[in-house]
Parts: structure tokens; sequence; C-alpha cells
């Protein structure tokens, strides 16, 4: 079982698009996996097919208690005729306003998340956690929780700044709260068929060597799965859909690799 925090500091890379990819390659291959949204914004909750949660990731972290998590997981409302449906513990916009409340912890801020995962996890083979396009105190409780960390990036300019900010950031949560911590890869998101995009795509290959993965490319089938709040899995031969399915499934075996 591996749990791991998908993020980075910068906004608008596609993280949900990418952790709902992985979530489907994994159904796919018939694994249990949960999905954490950390994000206030709760667009991996409503990918998921799940619309006003009674219970959230809010009232997880609000009191701080081993085992929390386990009250407001839910079962997805994908369609499980390709594999187990992902569970889910849900977002909503209340989280937003959790992250100041947290501040106010100067012992227990960061850990939060782990706490609340405590026992939940060893129900899933793999628990992914969607980050907020921050770096707060939310993205921090989902690094401390976490194995390992997937980087998610866009082939344009200053990508690589947003890449090296986080790597920065995971160093320091090794160093002060998680030695075990590993960055598992970066995953080159969202890449177009421009030549912008394929000399960004080299820019970043070069500097990141062997974390660099993926690519996946920018396509319309996963615009539309997310629309839908479907798995890539339920388009069928719909054009570029099997395309995308082989390249999440290429990341979900960067992220198995290594784990137990």
């Amino acid at each position: 079982m591996a749990v791991v925090a998908v993020a980075n500091q910068k906004g608008g890379v596609g993280k949900t698009t990418v952790t709902l990819g992985i979530a489907d390659a994994a159904a796919r291959r018939g694994l249990a996996v949960l999905v954490v949204d950390l994000d206030p914004q709760a667009n991996a909750t409503s990918g998921l097919g799940v619309a006003d949660p009674a219970r959230t990731v809010d009232d997880a972290l609000a009191g701080d208690r081993m085992g929390a998590l386990a009250e407001v997981v839910t079962v997805s409302g994908w369609p499980n005729g390709a594999g187990p449906a992902p569970a889910v513990a849900p977002s909503s916009p209340a989280l937003a306003a959790r992250e100041p409340q947290l501040a106010t912890d100067p012992i227990g801020a960061q850990d939060r998340l782990r706490h609340a995962l405590d026992g939940v996890t060893s129900g899933y083979d793999l628990v992914l956690v969607d980050c907020p396009p921050s770096l707060g105190l939310l993205t921090v409780n989902g690094l401390v929780a976490a194995d390992r960390v997937l980087i998610v990036t866009e082939p344009a300019a200053w990508a690589s700044d947003g890449v090296e900010q986080m790597l920065r950031t995971v160093a320091r949560v090794r160093d002060l709260r998680r030695p075990d911590l590993e960055v598992a890869a970066v995953v080159i998101n969202r890449l177009g068929r421009t030549r912008d995009a394929t000399y960004w795509q080299g820019q970043l290959e070069e500097q990141f060597g062997p974390l660099a993965a993926g690519p996946v490319r920018l396509r319309a089938a996963v615009a539309e799965a997310a629309a839908q709040s479907l798995p890539l899995s339920e388009l069928g031969s719909r054009a570029g859909a099997g395309e995308a399915r082989d390249e999440f499934d290429g990341v979900l075996e960067r992220l198995l690799g290594g784990t137990s």
C-alpha cells in the first residue's frame, strides 16, 4: 500500500485530472483505491461523481482524531464495470476555512491528515491525496501523510520553477517531518503538439532526468471524462481515450514501483 500526494504549488497544471486518471488505471487493475480530496475546490469530488456530501475531509481534520477519515469516506459515483469503483474522502469549499484554524495549533497542525488516515489506509492498495495548488497547511498535511509525492507540471514557460519549488518543499518536509518521503516522479501533463510544447518538454526532461515521467498528452477525451464525472474506461473506443488510458497506466507503474 502506498499513500501518494499529487502536488504542485503552481495551479492550473491538471493535478486533479492526473489523480482521476491514475484512480481509473488502478481500478481497471482491480486495486482498491481511495482518493482524498484535500482541495477546497472539490474538483476530484465532483469528478468522482459525488455531489453534496454529508461529511467531508474538513470534518475529519477538525477534531484531530486517529482514524477520523473513515467516518467521511464514501463510494464514488463511478460505474464499477471495469473494476472496483474508487472510494473518496470528499471535499467542499468549507475546507478553505480550515487552514487558518490549523494555524492556531502550533504542535499538531501538520499532522491532522496523517492522524485521520491512521488505520484507514490498510483497506486500500493505493491512496491518492489531491493537494491544493498552494503551499499552505493543507498541502503540508498531504505531504506529511504521504509515502511518495507525484509532482504534476505542464510543458510551459516557468514550469521548471514550480517543480523546483515543490522539490525544495519535499526536501524540507523530509528533513523536518518525514525522512522516508520520496518523489516518485515529475509528470509532464497536458502535452500539446505544438513546437513550443515540445521545446518545454525537452527542457523539463533534461532538467529533471530520471524523475521526468509521462508525458500525458492534451486530449479531448480526458476533458470529456472529467466533464461527465466518468472514468476514462467508460469512454470505450472514443478518439484518444485508449491512448490516454495507456498513458495513465504508465504513470501508475511509476507510482507502484518500489512500493509493497
